[in-house]
């Protein structure tokens, strides 16, 4: 594990609401100091901070694509991992929240992925965290979708995403037009995935460690306390239904060019 050089400081404010001068003086201080760092073009340029899942994303998608790691980039990336994980060993989703188990499964993965052992100590804690939280199978759906893609998981786990929605008529209830933009720039690949099954090239990196059983017999995630009976009812039928008989998507994987926007169907 890299050493990380990289340090905060956290600068503690007094109460300034009863000072109506001390809290004017402040706030000049900040506004001073935001356009010091004003571009001549107009714009600011910060860092890009997130919770555990970006930085995790880029070191999952390099895997899955079987592309060779740039060490010196996953390197900070886990620097910065280690550095927002919370003192219970979990991730949160935001700055000082409380631990999540999606942020947390990312990021044990991620930090595994790049060499860290399970071994040592910021991981046992981040174990401990995480089955804590019901194990790496109380994960959602979003990312049971990336232990999928990885190969962890099977895609029986994940509520099937039908890519047949895309020929529902403007009148159903739902329809993407009906969908906010960046709603559908995620529906419509996860569809393409889930139909597909895809499966990323392999990398040997597992997390059995985070299961309270085989990962390869995770089943269907339970109903939520905020479903209700007759929907999740409703919306397992209609997914079990989906999935026999499985379309052979993959005859129609051979008419597909990369220099088309479309995907033609076998005459």
């Amino acid at each position: 594990m890299a050493p990380c050089t990289r340090t905060e400081t956290i600068v503690e404010y007094p109460n300034l609401l009863s000072d109506p001068d001390a809290l004017e003086a402040h706030l000049k201080q900040a506004t001073d100091a935001i356009l010091a760092l004003q571009k001549e073009e107009g714009f600011w340029e910060w860092d890009f901070e997130s919770d555990a899942t970006y930085a995790a994303e880029y070191i999952f998608t390099v895997r899955f694509l079987g592309e060779t790691p740039n060490v010196e980039l996953e390197q900070k990336m886990g620097c910065y991992l280690r550095r927002i994980q919370l003192p219970d060993g979990g991730w949160p989703v935001f700055a000082n929240g409380p631990t999540s188990v999606n942020s947390s499964v990312m990021g044990y993965l991620a930090l595994k992925m790049i060499g860290d052992s399970p071994e040592e100590e910021h991981m046992l804690r981040a174990r401990k965290a995480i089955m804590a939280a019901g194990g790496a199978e109380a994960s959602n759906k979003f990312i049971r979708i990336r232990l999928a893609l990885q190969g962890i998981i099977p895609w029986d786990a994940i509520p099937l995403i039908p890519v047949e929605i895309m020929f529902l008529p403007q009148w159903f209830p739902f329809h993407l037009s009906k969908v906010a933009c960046w709603s559908r720039t995620v529906i419509v690949p996860l569809a393409v995935l889930s139909a597909t099954r895809a499966v990323g090239k392999p990398h040997g990196v597992r997390i059995d460690e985070l299961f309270n059983g085989p990962p390869e017999r995770v089943a269907l995630p339970p109903r939520g306390p905020h479903h209700s009976i007759v929907m999740h009812s409703f919306f397992s039928a209609m997914n079990t239904a989906l999935l026999k008989p499985a379309p052979d998507y993959a005859a129609f994987a051979e008419y597909y060019s990369p220099n088309t926007e479309y995907l033609a169907s076998p005459a």
